[in-house]
This record gives structure tokens, sequence and C-alpha cells, in this order.
């Protein structure tokens, strides 16, 4: 699928240093209304890109790019915005400069603004990382955003989330291919371990011990192990999940010159009507999280996906809890 790319210039990023000619690409589906009153933003998630995220648009589906113009706009760090893997030296591969979650928000808000002039958002959505990106937008923008759905997902990175985001780092970090990041060749075993630590992290215990990857159409368990999470892994690139999950593991709202570290404040903050959905068996984004978060929103529904599937309730690989998302933002959009 084509996409499209918003060019940024010299971008600025809360750590002092800059992306040299930032790049954020994007896509867009439906049509802007004359009062431009039809937006949607739906961003990307880790390692994820546009394309990744489709499952959830559809005519008849509440985004429906027959009613709605949906922008997906890709983070950086995965390989279409700017990334370890596409930046010119000097800043490219490992010195690539760590970038927050307000960074990226701050580079949509300028494409949602420069590029098409919109100034109020009808929903702000997305799952896991996109999550992050939802809060930080209703946070950081909250007289610009009218609803958000962030599903699967915290307002900040919890301290085991942290923790487990390690284990990821590290998979790949002691891979002697890896070289401190400056590698000629993907480390590839790095990436195949990097499939077996989230695999027991993504998906639920439920979901191992009733066999549950037999509805993806796996023979066996080694056989879901092998093809689904280290096939998954073994397209990315070393770099550019290194980039990601530092901006993960640093994800908080309140982490910026308006809320100074004030979290339940930033929380507190949001004028969106908002419809959280955490994964009842979320591993690392947890509901514990999510409800704590919750409680500290004006007009914020806690409304649980009672899945299986964990942390993947959200992605897009299981109809049930794909209607369940579906049927929420719905009801969100009619209010």
């Amino acid at each position: 699928m084509d996409y499209d790319v918003f060019e940024l210039g010299d971008f600025v990023l809360q750590s002092g240093m800059r992306i040299p000619d930032a790049r954020l690409a994007y896509v867009t589906l439906g049509t802007l209304n004359a009062d431009k009153s039809n937006a949607i933003l739906y961003p990307t998630w880790y390692s994820g890109q546009h394309t990744d995220n489709l499952w959830l648009i559809g005519e008849g589906m509440a985004l429906d790019p027959t009613r709605y113009f949906i922008i997906i706009p890709n983070m950086f760090g995965n390989g279409l915005s700017s990334s370890p893997s596409n930046t010119p030296p000097p800043y490219d591969r490992a010195r690539f400069p760590n970038v927050t979650v307000y960074d990226n928000v701050l580079a949509q808000h300028r494409l949602v603004t420069e590029r098409f002039g919109i100034t109020r958002l009808a929903l702000v959505t997305g799952w896991s990382m996109g999550a992050q990106q939802t809060f930080q937008w209703a946070a950081t923008f909250p007289d610009m955003v009218e609803r958000i759905a962030p599903f699967c997902g915290t307002a900040k990175t919890w301290p085991h989330n942290y923790v487990f985001l390690e284990a990821v780092k590290a998979a790949i970090r002691t891979d002697a291919a890896w070289k401190n990041g400056w590698y000629t060749e993907q480390p590839w075993k790095g990436l195949r371990a990097v499939g077996r630590v989230y695999a027991g992290w993504g998906l639920s215990q439920m979901f191992y011990r009733e066999e549950t990857w037999r509805e993806l159409g796996y023979a066996s368990l080694e056989d879901f192990l092998v093809g689904f999470w280290e096939g998954f892994f073994l397209r990315k690139d070393a770099n550019n999940l290194l980039a990601m999950a530092w901006t993960w593991q640093h994800g908080d709202i309140s982490a910026n010159p308006t809320y100074n570290g004030d979290f339940d404040r930033a929380l507190g903050s949001i004028k969106a009507r908002a419809m959280i959905l955490p994964g009842e068996k979320d591993l690392y984004f947890t509901p514990e999280d999510g409800e704590y978060e919750a409680k500290r929103i004006p007009n914020a529904e806690f409304r649980p996906i009672r899945s299986n599937y964990g942390h993947f309730a959200g992605g897009g690989i299981n109809p049930v809890d794909t209607k369940f998302i579906d049927d929420a933002i719905k009801e969100l959009l009619a209010q």
C-alpha cells in the first residue's frame, strides 16, 4: 500500500537531539468533509506499519472510510517514518536519537494541522503503543480531541512493563552479530530470540493452556512459536526494534513541560470522552494499570476485552475481539 510523507525539516526532540530532515510517513482513507469535523487519527504500534492497522477499517465498521477521514501516521522508528534503518549518517543505526511518545505526537500534530488544516479530531484510537499515543494526544491537546478509544495500552509504561522490555532488548544485544548496532547483516539469532521472549508475554496463560493457537492454523506449539513468533520478528530491523523499545519504556503522558511528571494531573486534564479497552488477560499493559488511569480521567468508561488472547486481543487476529473493539468504538462515536 502506497503512503505519503510529511517533511518535518530538522525536528528537535525532547532529548535536545534532532532528526535532520525528519520524515513522517502516513496514509489517509476516506474524504475530509467541508467543515473538517470527520477526522480520525489511528497511530501505529511497536514495529507495526500503517498496513497493520487496516483490519479495524472498513465500510460498515466504526472506522468507516465512507463516513470518516482516517489518518494513520507511522511512528518514528518503524522503518517508514524516520528510523535507525533509513536515516543517513551520522544519525543512522546505533546513533539514531531517542524519541519519546510526546515527540511522535508533536510531529503528528504538525501533520494534522499543517497538511490538512484540521483543528478538531472526532476520535483518536490505537492499540498498544498506538494507545500510548492516543492518551498522549488527549493530554497534550485536550481541546482538540473529542473522543479517545485506547485499546490494550496505558497512559504510561508501568514498572513491570518496563522490565518485560528489558528482556526484548537483551535478546537482540546478546547476539554477537548485533555488533553494538553496527551490524551489516541482521542479528537473526537475536530476532528469533525476541520472538521466543515475546511469545510468553503477548498471549495469556489460558491461550496456551487451551491450545488456542490451533485456531490460527498451527499444528503444534513449536509450530506456533516458529511460524508465528519467530516469523513475526524476523521481518523487523533490530535497531528499529531497540529504538521503539526505548520509546515504549519511557512512555508517560506527564513527562513533558506541561505536566512536569504530575501523572494524575495529566490524566485529569483529559477532556475527551474516553472508552478505555484493556485486554482482560494482558500481561504487560495490565487491566489493573488501566483501571487506575481510567478512574482519574473525567468522562471515561472502563470496558475490558474478555479474551484469552492477552495483549493480542487488540491485534486483529481474533474476529470476536475485533467485533468487541469495533462495537465499543461505534458506541463511542454515536455519543
